[in-house]
């Protein structure tokens, strides 16, 4: 059993493999939380945990129970207004105005497994993974509102779902004013706050601050879960490192404006809430109405940030991905889009998808620019019908000739938009979300398809539908190349509106959900202006996405480093670019660009009919040994080993290890060469201690211990190249390790 209950106590001991999560009824029929963190043995109770102390000038439950402090509780799902004075996890407004809820325990229901959640996308235990789930159900009632607090535990990946629900079995309509997903309340601050920022281009940096008293949070109000901040956090011990220490992660299945916030009050204890974003949200619940939040994960290590990703991204790939492509290898594409941009005919692409056969890519991605008239980004978009001066033989024959030479044939959409110069704006100007009587803002000459309303999410499945059946489609890549403003949709009424974030998204899912149960096989890759959208509740439908628009490999070490924390590389689409590269003019070899490309999902963006014999010979090699490695480079265990947020950043190294620790293969990358440098020692890690390996084909055997404890000296890497134009900068090495037989 991993959920163990004390019925007589009414306490509950959720236990993983490694973890244990213990929270109880407490005296004033409200939970609270005792102790999540390395696993303990289950006892009937734990009293010192509840140890509760009388505190001068603090509000009191009772008169009667003298030392029931709210504000000095540690909770499992508070509320605001009767003494504790930290910021909820919900709040509630009735009719009357009132804001003051009081949800007390009911029962509890335990059942095997876990159900995909009504309405909503979820995580689930199809293959009969141990999965247990809880569901803790209070009440109100004076408003006759009903609370379940849901918790799902994934004993082998130390893994706990958590959502809520409000049911409103009540006479008047309330309305919900936030709603996280999980709190989770810890007895001290010691801890260092770990986010992943940024920007368009340079996404997912990584953040790393002591907690301090107040409040420190992410979030995103821009309709997406943004390339500003990540949904995945975590709280680290401050001696925390990817290889050893206590640390917690948090993410959330969702895609929309999100909050995650860490509250540290004046006793030195820490709430953690992770959620819908409180602000530009609400939610109105009518009789009978039930409202569903999205689910957290939350997950635990005292072994370092390597293990807590490598045990969250099990879990991904086991309970939350499509499972049609969860442990299916992903195909080597060529992608036009930096190669052509929109100038392009039937005739180009057809060459240049005869090149990429030859070289053994195996998908050819058509990208931007063949729908509608769309020659430029101001018009077309929500056209989703052929170019037909681009394709004068028939969109469906091009897309024969593409599977004719042996290749997959892939296509780029952005369904979620809309071009004031299109046809679909001239039959249906108010399916455009904007404001009432106000300018509607653009953004990359572009605007926003209300997502809400079913009439567009039907006619998207319908024009989609089309295309995908012309073309006997095998990939789709889903770009969102804007934010929303002026949110508002003509379909809700004024009560309403700020339900539309939310319903938004939701509408989304619905598309997606609808394009992937009729068309299976298609694979989907998540992109909005590359990285904007890199979250579960994309991956639950696109097990990969493009990380960030910016192909630079210098920057991609770092993007890719910080993505990796909470993503598993199997879901990072890494491409190989051309130079000088078009965001930053940054000028690397064709070797360091592929080096760092390997770990993802690997594809070229560049004129490969254009390049010299040599290079297309290095493209091919490359795409040879990326598919000869491929199982490994995608889903084997990761290891993070320099880190380029620390140290100056000059040095970033990572590591790939096979299940059976046969094989594994790691990257070292220095950005700036330096003058008279001594030897360098790389340790590997990962590696079975007492198995003999060889690296990259030598004759020398090597212990694994030796080569995690000792190091390998590289003494062939970051040497002036005197004679050549090629500059000893932004050097690279790969060690491939392979265990003798």
């Amino acid at each position: 059993m991993t959920i163990r209950i004390e019925d007589q106590n009414l306490l509950f001991h959720l236990q993983t493999d490694h973890t244990s999560y213990i929270f109880r009824v407490m005296e004033n029929g409200e939970l609270g939380q005792l102790y999540y963190g390395k696993r303990v043995h289950a006892k009937p109770a734990y009293d010192n945990l509840a140890t509760k102390t009388w505190h001068n000038v603090a509000a009191l439950w009772r008169q009667e129970q003298h030392d029931l402090h709210p504000q000095l509780l540690k909770q499992e799902y508070a509320s605001l207004g009767k003494g504790d004075f930290r910021d909820p996890a919900y709040q509630v407004t009735q009719e009357n105005g009132s804001r003051i809820t009081e949800f007390k325990y009911q029962e509890y229901q335990l059942v095997d497994g876990k159900k995909h959640l009504k309405g909503q996308l979820s995580t689930f235990d199809d293959n009969g993974d141990d999965a247990q789930t809880l569901t803790i159900v209070l009440k109100d009632q004076l408003l006759g509102l009903v609370m379940n607090l849901k918790y799902t535990i994934f004993p082998h990946q130390d893994v706990i779902i958590r959502s809520t629900s409000f049911q409103n079995q009540g006479t008047e309509k309330l309305t919900v004013n936030s709603a996280a997903s999980a709190q989770l309340d810890l007895p001290d601050a010691d801890y260092d706050f770990i986010q992943f920022s940024g920007a368009w281009a340079r996404e997912r940096h990584l953040i790393r601050t002591h907690l301090r008293s107040g409040i420190q949070s992410v979030g995103s109000l821009r309709g997406t879960s943004s390339h500003q901040q990540n949904p995945f956090v975590m709280l680290a011990r401050p001696t925390a490192s990817d290889a050893t220490g206590s640390v917690y992660g948090f993410n959330l299945v969702y895609s929309g404006n999100f909050r995650d916030q860490v509250q540290v009050d004046q006793y030195d204890a820490s709430r953690i809430l992770v959620g819908i974003n409180p602000q530009e949200f609400a939610w109105n619940l009518k009789p009978g109405e039930t409202f569903q939040t999205p689910e957290a994960v939350l997950s635990y290590t005292d072994a370092g940030m390597n293990q807590l990703s490598q045990q969250m991204g099990a879990f991904y790939q086991e309970h939350l991905v499509n499972q049609r492509f969860a442990h299916e290898q992903r195909p080597t594409l060529i992608n036009n889009w930096e190669a052509t941009f929109m100038d392009f005919d039937e005739a180009k692409l057809l060459d240049f998808a005869k090149t990429a056969k030859k070289l053994g890519l195996e998908m050819f991605v058509l990208d931007d620019g063949w729908f509608g008239h769309r020659n430029n980004d101001d018009s077309s978009l929500g056209d989703w019908f052929v170019n037909e001066p681009k394709f004068p033989n028939g969109f469906g024959n091009f897309a024969n000739q593409i599977h004719d030479l042996g290749l997959k044939f892939g296509l780029w959409f952005e369904p979620e938009m809309i071009s004031i110069d299109s046809e679909l704006y001239k039959q249906h100007p108010d399916w455009l979300i904007n404001a009432p009587g106000r300018h509607a803002s653009p953004e990359r000459q572009q605007f926003v398809l209300d997502m809400t309303r079913p009439e567009v999410v039907d006619y998207l499945f319908s024009a989609m539908s089309k295309i995908i059946d012309m073309t006997k489609l095998d990939y789709i890549k889903w770009d969102m190349n804007r934010n929303i403003t002026e949110t508002s949709s003509g379909q809700l009424s004024s009560d309403d509106q700020l339900e539309m974030p939310h319903r938004y998204i939701l509408g989304v899912y619905q598309l997606y959900d609808r394009l992937v149960k009729t068309y299976p096989d298609v694979l989907f890759e998540s992109c909005s202006s590359g990285g904007g959208r890199f979250d579960l509740g994309m991956m639950y439908y696109a097990p990969q996405a493009w990380t960030s628009d910016d192909t630079d490999a210098v920057e991609r070490m770092m993007i890719q480093f910080g993505t990796s924390y909470g993503y598993p590389q199997m879901m990072m689409g890494a491409h190989v670019s051309a130079v000088p590269n078009d965001q930053v003019g940054r000028i690397t070899s064709l070797e360091t660009r592929s080096n760092v490309a390997y770990f993802g999902d690997f594809g070229y963006e560049l004129d490969i009919t254009k390049m010299s014999a040599e290079e297309q010979q290095q493209v091919k090699e490359q795409t040879a040994f990326y598919k000869a490695h491929r199982q490994l480079f995608q889903f084997g265990k990761f290891y993070r080993i320099d880190n380029p947020f620390e140290n100056g950043g000059n040095v970033m190294s990572w590591e790939v290890v096979s299940a059976d620790k046969q094989h594994a293969i790691a990257g070292r990358y220095q950005l700036l060469n330096r003058p008279n440098i001594g030897y360098i020692r790389f340790k590997v890690v990962g590696l079975d201690p007492d198995t003999k390996y060889i690296v990259n084909g030598s004759t020398e055997e090597f212990y694994g211990d030796e080569l995690m404890n000792a190091g390998l000296v590289l003494d062939d890497i970051l040497k002036a190249t005197h004679g050549t134009d090629r500059s000893a900068d932004f050097s690279s090495k790969l060690l491939v390790i392979d265990a003798i037989k």
